[in-house]
């Protein structure tokens, strides 16, 4: 029970930066998932195309719940990105889109097609065990996870950086964020926050 605690351990404005410190991260992994989870909120047509090209059969749907004035029932995005015509894929913003993929597949795209909203790569893994620390991996909570265009892993504010962080067990280890942060050449940059 419970979640992960996770800490910020290395920050820039420059995204492929950001992606490339968090896959040295995940290569410290002794295991890792096979499962990637990608997540982003889309707030111009071109962000939404650019995501839509680059993940093909991921759904699509309102950042923000919309409902039927007459029904009162949630409504779900239905438009097809690609095709849509400008207009009628503007008064549909913001989009969001939850999709979840193998590694090594499509991350480097959606890095790509990330706009100015803010989105994340999730690689859950397990931290090897390191007794003289006391630290040791647990696959529930441990994991990299890099934040775009934020540094609240609640998505509360917009930034205009990248960080990634470093999950770890759900107390909050923070000799091994310590640890990670300084094999990038950096410190822990705040507080834990909770992480999954």
């Amino acid at each position: 029970m419970g979640n992960s605690w996770a800490y910020p351990v290395f920050r820039t404005t420059d995204a492929e930066e950001a992606w490339a410190q968090a896959l040295r991260l995940n290569a410290l992994l002794e295991v890792r998932g096979d499962e990637v989870t990608l997540m982003a909120d889309l707030l111009t047509v071109k962000d939404a195309q650019r995501m839509a090209a680059a993940l093909p059969g991921a759904g699509f749907d309102y950042a923000d719940a919309r409902v039927d004035p007459v029904t009162g029932d949630f409504l779900d995005f239905g438009l097809d990105i690609g095709t849509a015509e400008h207009s009628v894929l503007e008064a549909e913003l913001p989009l969001s889109v939850l999709h979840y993929v193998a590694p090594g597949t499509v991350e480097r795209r959606f890095v790509e097609a990330v706009g100015r909203g803010i989105a994340s790569i999730g690689l859950p893994g397990r931290w090897p065990d390191d007794p003289e620390t006391d630290s040791y991996g647990v696959s529930k909570y441990d994991g990299v996870e890099v934040l775009f265009n934020c540094d609240d892993l609640n998505w509360s504010q917009r930034t205009d950086h990248h960080t990634v962080f470093a999950h770890v067990d759900k107390w909050g280890d923070l000799p091994r964020a310590k640890g990670l942060a300084k094999y990038l050449g950096s410190t822990v940059l705040g507080e834990a926050q909770l992480g999954w």
